[in-house]
This record gives structure tokens, sequence and C-alpha cells, in this order.
């Protein structure tokens, strides 16, 4: 009889993935479960097959903060082709119409880039996983229809062209470009508007994520070095713990107090409201205590995430009972 394997879900922490061109978000985590031995493990924000980059994946009791590790910014290394329009919006899609955009410079696009800086209204585009009617659009586009789809606020940090070249299809020039933009931002549909500004279309050529909220591409791992990780035993190396991510990726609030730490892994609102808007961690020592939102005058948790149980003190040994002193 075969030895059976040990089971790792008791693994929790925070892999960050260098995801290839190729699989889906969805393969991503397969891998990693069939690594890890693990069946609790979620991604942070999801990549389309062909985009590369950094993909946040949470293991174990990590997958409780996956909400709070998606919802920063999000950086990309982009490039999209002037002239030309798609169904998708990028290059997997049918060509729509091709223009000539060598009418167009350098300076023009840059120009038009800084229209697009600050909050912005972006329609999903129907390859997209957003539910229109309970459905998602992509599973709507496949049969080839079309629905109305209301326009999203997103806001655009930073957007800053990296490279004009025209040198090889002056009618059809290649624009590489950086964006740090929100949470839920098409970088595809972004290409696609700035092409409809320009009034020549446009559509995305290839996208790379080199960064998600404070996970950059020099935290990422390969798959080839999660599966050598994996068959060694080493995996747990590549993590960073829940403790780590959260420190990161939100502001913290440290308390001193052991009885008020107690009090909040038990749940209780014992904390003060901290005056900070949005969500934070509070922590106690090396331990994160939980993730808190102010609300009226405490702090409200959203996330208790030690438990009592962890912050209780080891009992003392028994002292050595001394010679002659039984009875």
């Amino acid at each position: 009889m075969g030895r059976k394997r040990r089971s790792t879900d008791d693994t929790d922490g925070v892999l960050v993935v260098d995801k290839p061109a190729g699989p889906t978000s969805h393969d991503i985590v397969q891998t990693v479960r069939r690594v890890a031995g693990q069946k609790r493990v979620g991604h942070t924000g999801t990549l389309d097959p062909a985009a590369t980059g950094v993909l946040v994946v949470c293991l174990g009791r990590a997958t409780r903060l996956v909400q709070y590790l998606q919802a920063g910014q999000k950086t990309y290394a982009a490039q999209m082709v002037l002239g030309v329009v798609t169904s998708s919006q990028d290059a997997d899609g049918e060509v729509l119409a091709r223009r000539s955009a060598a009418g167009l410079d350098e300076q023009r696009v840059c120009e038009v880039l800084t229209r697009f800086q600050g909050e912005i209204d972006q329609v999903p585009p129907m390859v997209s996983a957003v539910r229109v009617g309970g459905e998602r659009l992509h599973e709507i586009a496949r049969r080839g229809e079309e629905v109305e789809r209301d326009a999203r606020r997103v806001t655009i940090h930073d957007l800053m062209l990296d490279a004009y070249d025209a040198r090889t299809d002056p009618d059809h020039p290649r624009v590489s470009f950086l964006v740090t933009c929100s949470a839920g931002t098409y970088v595809r549909t972004l290409a696609h508007d700035i092409g409809e500004m320009l009034g020549v279309g446009a559509s995305l050529t290839s996208l790379r994520r080199v960064a998600n909220g404070p996970f950059g591409v020099e935290d990422a791992h390969d798959l080839d070095t999660i599966r050598a990780a994996g068959e060694s035993g080493d995996l747990a190396g590549l993590l960073l713990s829940p403790e780590a991510a959260v420190a990161r990726a939100l502001p913290t609030v440290e308390v001193d107090d052991p009885d008020l730490a107690l009090a909040m892994a038990q749940g209780k609102p014992a904390l003060s409201a901290q005056g900070r808007e949005g969500t934070y961690a509070v922590t106690f020592g090396e331990r994160v205590l939980g993730i808190y939102r102010d609300r009226g005058d405490r702090a409200r948790s959203e996330l208790v995430w030690t438990r009592p149980e962890e912050l209780a003190p080891s009992a003392p040994a028994d002292p050595p009972e001394a010679e002659g002193t039984r009875t």
C-alpha cells in the first residue's frame, strides 16, 4: 500500500506568483492547490490568460484576507496598437476596424493620456466577468450577443507614456505605457477609450502586472520555482506570513494592553475609534488582532484574526518537588 500524502491544510500564508501567459488565474490557483496539498486557496485579482505578472495567492486562513489584499492599487506595464479596433479590445478578438494613425505623434498621445488621469467612467468589456442579469458578460459574449452595461467609476492614479514606436508600421504605431489604477480598472478598456479619443481606435497587445498593492514582481516566484519548492517540502519558505502581508497592505494601530488585546480577540468592541478612514489592522506585539473600521465612537471589527487562546500565557511548570517532602 502506498504511503498517504501528508495533508498540509494547515498551511497559512500569502504566495506571490509571477503568472506566465497562457493559464487562467483559476489555473494558477489549481496549481498551487496541488503543490501545497491545500484546499483553501484563492487569489486577489484576476489576470486574463494572455496577461503576465503579479498574482497574489492566499492559502489556508489567509484566504480570509483576500478582500483586504485585493483592494489596493494595481500597476501595469502595457502596450497598445493604434488604429486597430477589436471585438475584445485586445489582440485575441476579431478585428472590427483598421484606420491609419500615421497623422499622430508622441506629443499628441501624451496630451490624450493626461485626460485619463483621475476618476473616469468605464463601461466593462463584454469579455469581462461582470454579471448582468445574473449571467457573466463573457458567457453572453460567447453566444455572439451584446448587452447594455452600466459604466463604473475607477481611478487612474498615474498614466505615463513609456515608448512610442512607429518605425515598423507607421500606420499602426505601438504605444507602451505604465498605469497605476484602482482595483476594478480594465486596462484593455482604457486602451480602447484612449484610441477613441485619438480618433483612430486602439487595442491592447500586451499586459504585465508589475505590482498588486504592496506586492511587486520582486516578491514573485515563477511556477517552476513553486513546483520545485513543493516537491522538496520548502514551499513555506516562499510564503509571506498573513501578519506580514497585512502589515504591508493596511495601515496599522498597535495596542500594548494585554487585557484590551484579549477583549478584542474575543470579539468585544473594546477599542475606541482611531480617527482613521477605511479599514486598518490592529496589532499586539507581532500579532494581528484583526481588521477594524471606525463606526461612531468605537472601532468595530470586520475580521477577528487572533484567537483568545493564542494570547493566553503558557501555564508555568510545577516546581520540582523537594526531597523529603513527600507524605
